[in-house]
């Protein structure tokens, strides 16, 4: 299933987000299948998820059932049994293949209440005209370097409403896109704006606003993000998907 991270729970840490779920899923009759051996628990997995302090609109679980539902009436009783900013927004039956393969690139839109546009298109010029950027992180196992250029496919400054400059309670805003591939280590869009800092000390006034706008598999023909459950939807009932047999996917 797809579910989005919304207003105050996108600073909920993946634990809470977790233990939200499980509760949900009591409260919502649907029967989650149980791991076996001495301590049992609910067999609900995460694909892909967002860093605490992000908002997304395509966060992905799996959830195994013990017996056939119907995937709207999993999304319509978990969505209500959620609480408001954890959205269930698309449920299908999963089929062959693991969801976790299909999510190989994130669509985010970075905001930058304060920024202005021209040093925000200089940097971006810049970071895209480079052959490496290397950044540090600090993990759990110490500082880690790694190039975060290699992993960005797009980086822009989206136009529309931000033309010149968005406009945010009378304050100037700049409002990024970015396409970044999935690797390991994991670049995010952190460590991106680490990069424009590093390659032309483009830094935001005030901490980024940033939201997953999409996660999938990249069209190799269009060079756009597809949706990762479209290889389970039923297409012999018009697109919507049949009932969960063995698990239902998202």
């Amino acid at each position: 299933m797809r579910y989005a991270k919304r207003g105050r729970l996108r600073f909920t840490s993946h634990r809470d987000i977790s233990r939200a779920v499980e509760r949900a899923v009591r409260r919502a009759g649907i029967p989650v299948a149980y791991s076996a051996g001495f301590s049992p628990h609910p067999k609900i997995s995460y694909a892909g998820a967002a860093p605490t302090g992000v908002a997304s609109e395509a966060e992905y679980l799996e959830i195994g059932v013990t017996t056939p539902c119907d995937p709207a009436q999993v999304r319509q009783h978990l969505d209500e049994s959620l609480p408001a900013g954890l959205d269930v927004l698309d449920v299908v039956e999963a089929g062959q293949g693991g969801l976790a393969d299909r999510l190989e690139v994130s669509d985010w839109q970075v905001r930058l209440p304060g920024a202005d546009r021209e040093p925000a298109e200089v940097a971006v010029e810049k970071f895209l005209a480079a052959g490496t950027v290397e950044v540090e992180r600090l993990t759990k196992k110490g500082p880690r370097r790694f190039d975060a250029r290699q992993a960005v496919l797009g980086l822009t400054v989206s136009e529309g409403t931000d033309r010149t400059a968005a406009q945010v309670q009378g304050e100037p805003c700049v409002i990024l896109r970015m396409v970044v591939r999935h690797m390991t280590p994991a670049v995010r869009p952190d460590d991106v704006l680490t990069g424009l800092r590093l390659v032309a000390d483009f830094a935001p006034p005030v901490p980024p606003e940033v939201t997953r706008l999409a996660q999938g598999p990249l069209d190799a023909s269009t060079g756009a993000l597809a949706d990762p459950l479209d290889l389970d939807r039923d297409t012999t009932r018009g697109g919507e998907a049949g009932p969960v047999g063995e698990h239902v996917a998202g």
